[in-house]
């Protein structure tokens, strides 16, 4: 397979002049995701999942699989139709970001036999791109459900203990035929959809069963988005790996284009939830030195999902049914304290709480800056205003202007 990847690559111009419309290494990408639009998550939106009346009904496979089709279609048309407008381009805009990352699973394009997955995304996903172009906003166009599942997670459309993906060569041919299909459309418009990320969150922790498709699929995504356009960025995920793991990787000159995607949340550990509010702030500015490294020797690197929020309280963060490190009631995980007053909606936030997002929020800026940007997670959520971008800006702990300090010497 790497030969095949090598031989379409030895087909492409032995120069391509990557001319995107974002200038990307220089330019400090300040974006937020539309998590939970075209991929429903059970903590984002628990309205969806609770008005089923069914516990089993964990992710987006099982809303279409456990319930009437015909009530799993409406509800989801009724959410596509109200949970991202063209009013929130604007907003974010106006909050001084340039980029939105907008989630979308395979199924958009391609429904296989016996899979219960409901479509209709795709005129979405195209308004979003007018709505970008219209308020002046790149889209990261990102893949984050493949057939399969890479992960097991909730957020790839499928909750499984082991990911189906990595194992399964039709898996990975379909995954390759969508991306192709995806950067057909999509690479023309690199003015607006400045970037295409070909798999969100690999499991690489499970060792070279998952990374070695993954690092193939990476050259071949490489390929299939350099046929369609040489100026549209290929953001890859690291796999949970670390930065240094990934040294020489699609680096020019073979590679114009290419920035490592790296996801930094300090709450999914025991050990990271147990930390107290000044361990926090001093890990998140420990993170800057690290980061400039690898942006300015290796790929350009862009903290594509991380939060302000410094626990797990939000309602089925961890998948409908999970409980919480924070209070306990995870397995296996001892208590640190109540979630009360650390989640929900942000009137019932002390003053204090809120400086500390604030705090928070800003420690992690300066150190992400220090590479070539960052992209936090999420624009809205129902009921976790500590992760709400949108919730930031209107009970004040996150600036109109993202270049606005309260604490600029933070990180010392």
């Amino acid at each position: 397979m790497l030969a095949f990847a090598s031989t379409l690559l030895a087909c492409l111009p032995a120069v391509l002049a990557f001319s995107p419309s974002f200038d990307y290494g220089t330019q400090k990408v300040r974006g937020v995701s539309l998590g939970g639009w075209l991929v429903i998550e059970p903590w984002i939106t628990p309205s969806l999942f609770d008005n089923t009346g069914n516990t089993n009904i964990v992710d987006e496979w099982t809303f279409g699989q456990l319930q009437d089709r015909t009530v799993a279609e409406k509800t989801l048309k009724a959410h596509w139709d109200s949970w991202i407008t063209e009013a929130d381009f604007a907003a974010i805009a106006a909050a001084g970001l340039n980029h939105v990352r907008l989630p979308i699973g395979y199924w958009a394009w391609e429904v296989g036999p016996g899979e219960p997955y409901i479509q209709g995304q795709l005129p979405y996903l195209r308004n979003a791109v007018t709505w970008a172009r219209t308020h002046g906003l790149k889209l990261i166009l990102d893949l984050h459900g493949v057939p399969g599942s890479q992960n097991g997670f909730d957020n790839s459309g499928h909750r499984l203990s082991f990911p189906g993906w990595p194992t399964n060569q039709t898996n990975i041919d379909r995954t390759n035929n969508i991306l192709r299909t995806i950067a057909n459309e999509f690479g023309p418009q690199y003015e607006t959809v400045g970037a295409i990320e070909p798999m969100n969150e690999p499991a690489g922790y499970f060792g070279q069963v998952v990374l070695n498709p993954v690092r193939q699929y990476y050259l071949d995504s490489y390929t299939n988005i350099r046929a369609s356009s040489q100026n549209t960025l290929e953001m890859i995920h690291d796999a949970f790996q670390s930065l240094s793991s990934w040294n020489g990787w699609e680096r020019p000159p073979d590679f114009q284009g290419v920035a490592l995607d790296t996801h930094i949340y300090q709450i999914l550990s025991n050990a990271g939830v147990a930390q107290t509010d000044s361990e926090h702030i001093a890990t998140a500015c420990g993170q800057g030195s690290s980061l400039q490294g690898f942006n300015n020797n290796q790929l350009w690197t862009i903290v594509g999902e991380w939060t302000p929020a410094m626990t797990d309280c939000a309602k089925y963060f961890n998948g409908r049914g999970i409980g919480t490190r924070y209070d306990g009631t995870h397995a296996g995980s001892p208590r640190v304290g109540s979630c009360a007053g650390l989640t929900g909606n942000g009137t019932s936030f002390s003053a204090s709480y809120k400086a500390f997002l604030r705090q928070s929020w800003e420690a992690q800026v300066m150190s992400f800056e220090k590479a070539s940007g960052w992209i936090m997670w999420t624009w809205r959520t129902e009921q976790a205003d500590e992760w709400s971008y949108m919730a930031g800006l209107k009970y004040g702990w996150i600036p109109s202007d993202p270049t606005s300090r309260q604490y600029p010497h933070i990180c010392g």
